[in-house]
């Protein structure tokens, strides 16, 4: 899923010769709402991620959505996508770009090249506050970018290969998982002070951080994914009070926001993986097989949208075929099957 994303990196670039760009569909849709932006990451050095939208109103999926409006390629590996008030931003991390589009017709309001110096700063994650939207760069920065100029005001120094990001009680919490790193990658978590934007501290977590979100109580879960062989992966919580952690169950390779006091919880189960759920006040698996992973074929990503109640799981096919956006309702019970572009990565939800 999701957390794992790095060690796809090495797979993908032996199958890159075999793929090509398609040309993209002819667009259809007259206004870009009741729907589903979903980024399609494509292939590392391919120049071939991608925007689909569902449209919910007709079940309708339109493909090449950006490539067809603005008559350009996306870049290469769109890796996170935010709706931050009128505008929908893209970060492209191979590109180093972040693309800014206007969120009723998908238009290019602007492109923030993301470079210092001539190096490429490879942004990852997005995250908003207060006007301004974080950006994790594998630089060993976070970014912190006007969203009405589209500049950057600030760069804070942070850890190595800094990736997921959270916000709770004006302070943003940041993986710093040094996955460029391997086999000597990172194992804290920077803490920045959202006054100020400065880090305060880093608390040590394990090895290669990755995913990090918080609950209802205010503790931050992250997922430390260990080195992908003899160290396993964890889920570490945060007190953000003391600051001191506490270990979890092992293999687990996401966390995502699932009500109020819940996450889901992607993980390794024997031999498969599976999708359950885990309660952030018992801290403990509440159900361990939300969602049946049996049609599921390469998961990579899961998200609960709370505007339609549903659980989107976003499949990548083995990374080389075009994907599927697969929707279920909160019990777990099959809805939906979505065929959207290569390696669908993450979603917006208009309304």
């Amino acid at each position: 899923m999701g957390s794992i994303k790095l060690s796809i990196i090495f797979v993908l670039t032996l199958v890159l010769i075999s793929c090509k760009k398609d040309k993209p569909e002819p667009v259809t849709v007259n206004e870009f709402n009741n729907g589903i932006v979903v980024l399609c990451e494509g292939l590392f050095q391919q120049n071939n991620s991608s925007i689909s939208y569902i449209d919910k109103k007709n079940e309708s999926v339109s493909n090449g959505v950006f490539n067809a409006i603005n008559d350009r390629y996306l870049g290469d590996t769109g890796n996170d996508l935010l709706r931050y008030g009128n505008k929908i931003f893209v970060a492209v991390n191979a590109s180093s770009t972040i693309e800014i589009l206007d969120a009723n017709s998908l238009e290019v309001v602007s492109q923030v090249v993301m470079e210092t110096g001539g190096v490429a700063k490879q942004p990852r994650f997005l995250e908003p506050h207060n006007g301004k939207v974080y950006i994790s760069c594998f630089d060993g920065f976070v970014d912190v970018l006007d969203t009405i100029t589209g500049s950057v005001l600030k760069r804070i120094p942070v850890g190595l290969n800094p990736d997921g990001m959270v916000q709770s009680n004006n302070r943003l919490y940041v993986s710093n998982s040094g996955g460029l790193n391997f086999p000597t990658m990172d194992s804290t978590v920077s803490v920045i002070d959202l006054n100020t934007d400065t880090e305060l501290t880093k608390i040590t977590v394990g090895l290669n951080p990755g995913d990090i979100e918080v609950s209802s109580n205010g503790n931050i879960y992250v997922v430390v994914r260990g080195d992908y062989g003899v160290v396993p992966s964890k889920l570490v919580k945060i007190d953000p009070i003391t600051l001191q952690t506490t270990d979890h169950m092992i293999d687990v390779l996401e966390i995502n926001p699932f009500g109020t006091d819940e996450f889901l919880m992607t993980y390794e189960n024997g031999n498969v993986v599976s999708i359950g759920v885990f309660n952030t006040m018992s801290e403990q698996l509440t159900n361990s097989d939300l969602i049946n992973t049996a049609n599921i074929t390469t998961g990579y990503e899961t998200i609960f949208s709370e505007h339609d109640q549903l659980i989107y799981v976003l499949d990548a096919m083995g990374y080389t075929n075009t994907g599927y956006v697969r929707a279920y309702d909160v019990s777990g019970n099959f809805v939906k099957d979505y065929h959207v572009g290569l390696n669908p990565t993450d979603i917006v939800v208009l309304p």
